[in-house]
């Protein structure tokens, strides 16, 4: 295969990404780091949301989520997931399958800190994905945690990163006619080299 130029030029896909992510973050108005997440639950039904990612590392990308939500039980009871992300303003995406691992350490409790304290209280109050009797009942939980800890509000043992370490990336941009260019990364293991091969649109 010839050598990657423009856009899709690198050996690094991480890089590559990294790259996209902060043309993105110049022209999209609301939340460039959206990504649609997939997981599946015990029975292989499919689940699709939107998540914020939250950083681009060497190896791996990585979203933060409460452990008891669904999303969170059904990544970590699949041990894998597959995400999309959609720049309309760039005409470009990336898809990736991958597997999954808790970041619960002190970067979790950094990002955590991160936020602002109303963010991280409500944090701590959502029983996310659980039945919610009304949005009062919220709203006490959120008051009382806020008449408890204020502004001392630290990360609660639930809540926490999940860090995907794919196993397949693909970078796709519009094309004239719909001739798209496509590029997929996969390789069998973490540890493996990747093979890049280009896709018909």
């Amino acid at each position: 295969m010839k050598k990657r130029t423009g856009i899709f030029a690198g050996d690094d896909p991480f890089a590559i990404a990294r790259g996209w992510l902060g043309e993105a973050e110049l022209v999209e108005v609301n939340d460039p780091n959206a990504m649609a997440l997939s997981t599946v639950d015990d029975d292989g039904m499919p689940n699709a949301r939107v998540v914020l990612l939250k950083s681009i590392e060497k190896n791996a990308f990585v979203f933060y989520t409460n452990y008891k939500s669904k999303k969170a039980q059904e990544a970590f009871g699949a041990g894998k997931v597959a995400f999309v992300i959609h720049w309309k303003s760039l005409r470009r995406q990336i898809r990736c399958r991958g597997v999954v691992e808790r970041e619960d350490g002190l970067i979790a409790d950094e990002y955590f800190l991160s936020r602002s304290p109303l963010s991280r209280v409500g944090a701590v109050a959502s029983r996310q994905s659980q039945v919610l009797e009304s949005r009062a009942v919220l709203m006490d939980r959120v008051a009382a945690l806020n008449l408890e800890y204020g502004e001392n509000v630290t990360r609660p043992e639930f809540w926490g990163g999940v860090r995907i370490r794919p196993v397949e990336l693909e970078f796709w941009a519009d094309g004239e006619a719909r001739l798209h260019d496509r590029f997929r990364w996969a390789r069998n293991t973490q540890d493996a080299e990747w093979k890049v091969d280009r896709l018909y649109p």
